[in-house]
């Protein structure tokens, strides 16, 4: 089902509060918690939110859905965003662990994150955009590394090559379909005509390989489609 809101504002509050309810109750239950969080323009309202909610951050792990593999200092940086917009005022108490590292390859970033989020616990919350493709993360039809990431075997983080035509333009690491499925609650925050009919579509059972969304929503325990219009 598409939960349906009046505008980005109000779809970005709720996934808002949604993480800070998921994230308290974990606290209280079991005195951590982990999330996974990503880029793009539409998650920055939500993060702002989270910074302000008055969770107790130091309990909290946070790492990324996926990552350019550019200088944490670039605009294309989605840790640049998590650092601006979330990892402020009390959210800079939380534990963040980069995906893009030091490391000097994307295959070498991928397996330094790897080793890293073997000691995680499963996430309490994941955070997703959707492409107008029905890529999530950094998992793109098409891709030659697409189908690692979607592989039951597949490691936490995987490197995406740039597409030959395809998106993306740059190489990317993500994280791989089983690492996300494994989350207890998964939000995917979309907006727009395009994107409500690619989540449609992923509904009534297209081929996971065309829409990688469609693939995480049968993988995944609770996902929970969150548009505006």
């Amino acid at each position: 089902m598409i939960e349906s809101f009046s505008d980005a504002a109000a779809a970005a509050a709720f996934a808002a509060q949604t993480i800070v309810d998921a994230v308290t109750y974990r606290l209280r239950l079991r005195g951590d918690a982990a999330i996974a969080v990503t880029g793009g323009r539409s998650p920055g309202p939500v993060y702002d939110a989270l910074a302000v909610a008055g969770l107790d951050w130091s309990k909290v792990r946070v790492t990324l859905s996926d990552e350019r593999f550019v200088d944490i200092g670039s605009p294309d940086s989605n840790e640049r965003l998590v650092r601006e917009r979330l990892l402020q005022g009390g959210g800079a108490r939380a534990n963040f662990l980069s995906l893009r590292g030091d490391a000097e390859t994307p295959q070498a970033a991928a397996e330094a994150a790897s080793a890293a989020l073997a000691d995680w616990p499963v996430f309490d919350v994941v955070l997703l955009g959707m492409g107008d493709d029905g890529h999530i993360a950094s998992l793109f039809p098409g891709n030659p590394a697409l189908a690692l990431g979607l592989d039951r075997a597949a490691p936490p983080c995987i490197a995406v090559p740039v597409g030959e035509g395809l998106p993306p333009p740059q190489p990317r690491l993500s994280l791989s379909l089983p690492r996300l499925a494994s989350a207890r609650l998964i939000l995917v925050l979309t907006s727009g005509a395009d994107k409500r009919r690619v989540l449609e579509r992923a509904l009534d059972d297209s081929d996971a390989l065309d829409a990688p969304v469609r693939s995480l929503m049968k993988a995944a325990p609770t996902v929970r489609l969150l548009w505006s219009a």
